[in-house]
This record gives C-alpha cells, sequence and structure tokens, in this order.
C-alpha cells in the first residue's frame, strides 16, 4: 500500500467493500459506488478477518504476530520468541528469527516490510520457497493487525542491521529507517495495541488466554523456548509474571498437564510420530481416564483448530476402526455394541499436523478442510493403531473392558424410561445386583454393602424397603492401594460400587450427587469379614476421601455369638463380650452358645434385630486421623501397599501394643 498524503477519518461503523448509496429512488449511477481500497476493507468489515470486534477477536490479532514467529521456528530460522505484556492494552512480541526482508519490492516500490504491514494477500507464504509449513498462508495476518492497531511499531534485525518503522491504524507514520542499535539481535519484534475505535474504549488484554496460548505453542514445538513477561497488576489467577516455556517432552507433558489429577486407565499412552509425505508430518497421543470430561485438542502448522477438522475426523475414524477391528477378533458379538462415543467419551488426546498449503475455513482458522490430508491422516494413524494394539495386548484388553463398559451404561440409560429425570438423587444407571430403597432423596437413606449373594439375600429381605438399600459384593474385593490403575478401573465389583453410590471419585467427587446419607460395611464377624471390611475401607480412602471426611462411612457391628437360656436371647460380638454376658446376665450358668458362621447363616429377622434396625444395631463412623495426614497415608501404604517388608517392619514395631485379650 503506498503511503497516502491524508489519512481517511475511519468509523467503527461497518460497510461493505463495494457499497451502494442511494441518493433518491431514481438515482443510481457510477459514482455512488465506493471502492474501498488498502486496508479499508478492513477496518469497515473487521469481523470478516478476525471473526468480530468482541474479546475472543481481539486476542486473535495477538495469535496472527505469534504464529508468525513460530513459522520462523517451524521452518527452522528461529528457536526463540519473546511475549510480553507491556500494559493492559499493549504488547511486544518477537522472534530470534530472518527478520522480514526490507529491499525494495519491485512492483511496489517500497521495502517488502512496508509492503507486508500495509497489503492485504501480500507475504513469503504463497510458494514452498520460504515455508514448507505454515499457519499465516492467507498473507492477511500481519496487515490486518496493523489495520486495527492504533499504534504499530516494528524492529527489524537483519544483516546485522536494524529497523524501525511506526504505524497507525494501517498506514505508515514515517519511512523504513536505519538505526545504530535495536533492541533485539536478530529477528522480528512487534510492538501494536488494538484500536479502541474497533474494540471499544476499554482495551483490555487477558494475560490467562495469551499465555495458555503461548504455552500450547511451546508444547507443539519441544525445541522452541517462548519467554513470557507480565505485569503484576495484570497476572491473573495461576498465571505467572514470567515463565521460560520449554517443554522437552511436548505433547506427552501437553496431555499429562490437560488431564491432571486424573489417572489414566493404563500407564502407556498411545503415541506416534510419522511423516504423511510431500513434506507433512503428524504428531498425536490418546489415553483413556475413569472420570473425564473428553479432551480433545488439534492444531495444524502451530494453528490451533477448536472445531476440528478433517485431521480430527481422519484421526478418530482410524483409531475406532483400528479398535473395532481388532474387538471383532477377540470379542466378537460384545465388540458389535461399542460406538465412537463409547471409546472417545472420557478420553484426552492431542493432534499436531504439519502440511503444505492447508485451506481452513475462514480467517481465523478454527476448522481444518483439508480433504486429501484427512485421507492421509485415517490411513496411517489405522495402521499404527492396530500395531500398538497388537504389542500392547494389556492395555488392548483394558481398553476394551473400558469401551464396554461405557456401552453398557449408554444402552441401560437409553432403554431405562420410567425414571423421573427431574430427580437427581435417581441415576439411571444402577447395578442390577443392588436392591435400591424407594426415598426420594438421600435424606434418612443408607446402602449396606455385603459380602455374597447368600448375605446379600438376608440383608434383603431383614431391611427397611423404604430407606435401605442393599448390594452385595462378590467376595474380597481388590486392594486399590496396591493394584494398578487399570485393574481398579477394570475391576466389576468397583464399577457396581462406583455407579451405585452415584456421586464421582477423587477430586471430582461431590457430596450433593451422593445417592445415600450413609454407606454401611456389613462383613461377617469373623477374621475374613475383618478383611473384606479393611479393604473396602482402603477403597474409600483412596477413591472417596471426601466420602469419609463428609461422615457418610460407617462399619456395622454383627454379633458372633448367640447366647440363650429359655426365652431370654442375647448376642455378643466377641469372645470378650460372651463371657460378661454369661457372667453377667446369668450368672456364669449353664447356657446354650452359638456361634453364626456369617451374615448368610442368620435369619432375615435375627439380622434385622442385632445389625439392621437403627434401634437395636451398633454402628463405628470411619474417620481419617487428619492430626498427621502424612502419618495415616504412610500406615495405609505400609499395610496395603505391595512392600511386604513395610508390613513386616510395622507388626514387628507395634506387635508388643496388641493385647492378647483384644483380639477376636
Amino acid at each position: 500500500m503506498v503511503k497516502k498524503a491524508k489519512k481517511k477519518k475511519t468509523s467503527k461503523k461497518k460497510s461493505p467493500k463495494a457499497k451502494v448509496v442511494k441518493k433518491s429512488s431514481s438515482s443510481y449511477t457510477a459514482k455512488d459506488i465506493e471502492v474501498l481500497e488498502g486496508l479499508e476493507p478492513v477496518r469497515k468489515r473487521p469481523g470478516m478477518y478476525i471473526g468480530g470486534t468482541d474479546l475472543i477477536a481481539m486476542h486473535h490479532l495477538v495469535s496472527e504476530v505469534l504464529d508468525n514467529a513460530m513459522d520462523e521456528v517451524v521452518a527452522g530460522h528461529a528457536d526463540k520468541v519473546d511475549i510480553k505484556l507491556i500494559d493492559n492494552a499493549t504488547i511486544e512480541i518477537s522472534d530470534n528469527g530472518r527478520g522480514i526482508p526490507v529491499d525494495k519490492h519491485p512492483k511496489f516500490k517500497l521495502p517488502a516490510a512496508e509492503v507486508i504491514m500495509t497489503t492485504l494477500h501480500s507475504g513469503g507464504k504463497f510458494s514452498n520457497n520460504n515455508y514448507k509449513t505454515s499457519g499465516g498462508l492467507h498473507g492477511v495476518g500481519v496487515s490486518v493487525v496493523n489495520a486495527l492497531s492504533k499504534k504499530l511499531s516494528l524492529e527489524i534485525a537483519r544483516d546485522k542491521k536494524v529497523y524501525t518503522q511506526n504505524y497507525s491504524q494501517g498506514f505508515s507514520k514515517n519511512s523504513l529507517k536505519k538505526i545504530k542499535k535495536g533492541s533485539i539481535k536478530k529477528g522480528t519484534k512487534i510492538i501494536f495495541s488494538p484500536d479502541p475505535e474497533i474494540f471499544g474504549d476499554e482495551i483490555n488484554f487477558d494475560s490467562s488466554i495469551i499465555y495458555n496460548m503461548a504455552k500450547a505453542k511451546a508444547y507443539l514445538i519441544p525445541n522452541v523456548e517462548i519467554n513470557w513477561t507480565c505485569p503484576k497488576s495484570l497476572a491473573k489467577k495461576n498465571i505467572p509474571t514470567s515463565d521460560k516455556l520449554h517443554y522437552s517432552d511436548g505433547i506427552k507433558d501437553y496431555l499429562e498437564s490437560l488431564t491432571q489429577p486424573h489417572d489414566p486407565i493404563f500407564d502407556e499412552a498411545f503415541y506416534f510420530k510419522s511423516d504423511l509425505g510431500d513434506g507433512g508430518s503428524i504428531e498425536g497421543i490418546i489415553n483413556w481416564f475413569d472420570a473425564l470430561e473428553p479432551i480433545a485438542e488439534s492444531y495444524c502448522n502451530t494453528i490451533k483448530t477448536p472445531q476440528g477438522g478433517t485431521h480430527e475426523n481422519g484421526f478418530k475414524s482410524a483409531v475406532f476402526k483400528a479398535f473395532k477391528d481388532f474387538s471383532k477378533l477377540k470379542y466378537e458379538r460384545k465388540s458389535s455394541q461399542i460406538n465412537q462415543d463409547d471409546l472417545f467419551g472420557s478420553s484426552g488426546s492431542i493432534l499436531s499436523i504439519f502440511i503444505e498449503n492447508p485451506e481452513f475455513q475462514g480467517q481465523t482458522k478454527e476448522k481444518l478442510s483439508s480433504v486429501e490430508a484427512g485421507r492421509k491422516i485415517e490411513n496411517k494413524v489405522k495402521q499404527l493403531f492396530e500395531q500398538w494394539l497388537t504389542t500392547k495386548t494389556k492395555s488392548a484388553e483394558n481398553l476394551f473392558l473400558y469401551a464396554f463398559n461405557r456401552s453398557q451404561i449408554r444402552l441401560q440409560n437409553k432403554s431405562d424410561q420410567i425414571i423421573d429425570r427431574n430427580i437427581k438423587r435417581k441415576k439411571i444407571t444402577l447395578p442390577g445386583k443392588l436392591a435400591d430403597c424407594t426415598i426420594d432423596g438421600n435424606k434418612g437413606t443408607e446402602i449396606f454393602l455385603v459380602e455374597g449373594d447368600s448375605a446379600g439375600g438376608s440383608a434383603k429381605q431383614a431391611r427397611d424397603r423404604q430407606s435401605q438399600a442393599i448390594l452385595p459384593l462378590r467376595g474380597k474385593i481388590l486392594n486399590v492401594i496396591s493394584a494398578a490403575r487399570d485393574k481398579v478401573n477394570a475391576n466389576q465389583e468397583i464399577i457396581d460400587l462406583v455407579q451405585a453410590l452415584g456421586c464421582k471419585r477423587g477430586e471430582k467427587y461431590s457430596s450433593k450427587d451422593i445417592r445415600y446419607e450413609r454407606v454401611i460395611i456389613m462383613t461377617d464377624a469373623d477374621v475374613d469379614g475383618a478383611h473384606i471390611a479393611t479393604l473396602l475401607m482402603a477403597f474409600f480412602y483412596s477413591e472417596f476421601p471426601k466420602l469419609i471426611t463428609d461422615g457418610h462411612l460407617y462399619l456395622s457391628v454383627p454379633p458372633l455369638f448367640k447366647i440363650s437360656k429359655g426365652s431370654r436371647i442375647f448376642y455378643a460380638v466377641n469372645e470378650k463380650h460372651r463371657d460378661q454376658i454369661i457372667k453377667k446376665e446369668f450368672k456364669g450358668a449353664d447356657v446354650d452358645v452359638n456361634r453364626f458362621k456369617g451374615l448368610g447363616e442368620m435369619m432375615p429377622a435375627q439380622l434385622k434385630e442385632t445389625t439392621m434396625s437403627p434401634e437395636n444395631r451398633m454402628l463405628l463412623k470411619i474417620q481419617i486421623a487428619n492430626k498427621d495426614k502424612k502419618k495415616t497415608q504412610k500406615s495405609v501404604k505400609a499395610l496395603m501397599g505391595k512392600n511386604p517388608e513395610l508390613r513386616f517392619k510395622f507388626i514387628t514395631d507395634n506387635s508388643n501394643k496388641v493385647v492378647a485379650e483384644n483380639i477376636l
């Protein structure tokens, strides 16, 4: 764009490129057609170039400049980018690349830098000579930033010389001039302030948006160092005032940061990196989690594509097709019940591709539309994921169990239409062996966790159907303290238990979603029963610690002995209690003593009278020792963890504290 002697006054009011002005019903001639020159269309219709004039659109200006800097990094000409938020309306971005060319353009007879800054569809990215894979291919990015900035300063360090030029609203304020000393040794630096005439009087850059934008770029390109600086007054929560962004493990680190504190269902994610041909490449990673809102981040030439596109569709289609082909061979009919949502519903993935001449929908590049790229990605990823499934057999099995379980939940949700969806307490997906209570809401309700179908049968007959639910568990559940995460997530007893409770685990736990006011562990009054109760308490300590601190977890105290003489009947919880009852109630006389083999051996009426009825039963409230949480954690790990030496040490250190009469 050639510099004009007099700059036209601009307005925030939008109008089309060719504006028809009707002076009267009979007047319509060539002079009524307004032709917008240079960067005027950008100021008249900013929405066509950056998607609007709101906060998101304003921050798109930052991404345009940052993308140009990252193109230099991707092309191998730079390895450092600096981002400095100077104040709420001014930002500085620089790189140590080649620097924008400053020699005269043969057509415009102006320095190439000025042509790039003031002319739409200008730049060095239309051919493959300078940038094989680039994000800014439309040639409008930095010129649009210039057009929509109140002021913009350009500094170029190139061939050991430094040049500067200032702009305002798309026009150059002075000619490109050489200076003796600049602030950068090599590359390009741009400082700009968005124009209040376009974005409103209150210009406020959001430090969290820009910082996270820079962080994503650093994850995608492991060999770049992005230096971030921000005034303390503008640093939002969790945003540092200065930071050096460099991640040697790239998108592996990125996925971990996005999915914390969730644990994956297996430790080793599916990671791949491969050529696509014609100078293109692909890198991606995906893993699966127990209770994670799905995350799918995709990028093309470091440009984020929040609406996905052909590359993301090709990736998902490839993973799903490979999974279905693999699972059909091993699981046959069960595999047919799994759809794509079941597989990806709680996954976290990152996809980054580099291709020549990508096609985007719109200047804001939110969606990739390159059809050929999608086809190549599907073919390549399908091949790679098939190899992963056949070599990682245990992970593949766990993935199938995960997806199949999700499919069963979906199918059950779909078929169960009789439950009122407005009652939040009710959860559609419930284990089939759960005998639920009938009260709406959780006030006054309780669920008994019992061992085995036999005890479950007695408990179901003994319960108060209105307020008491029964969930039978099959024997000893998994020791979650020592088990691998994939085993925990694949264990059916644990799946049933989590579904019955209705609230999420760990950090996602929500007290308002718990379906019962009291969760009661009810096991036999013997060593095996104590072991099962311990495993259940360890499960709640590990997976639902907040449920314990909220006071929802209890331990029932069933009787071990029945003591009777004539019509007089008493129940004792252990041998010491038995002897006390005989001495106190029967004065040491001969009595009939029956030892219960388990809850399943008790008549429903006895079980109700001794263990389940609130009038007669004894419940122990389980609490976590909060005075020394680290000590508690250490003790649990020692007693329940994988290391037998720690258990042995604990026993030898504490055996002298055990009194014989306290042993059941």
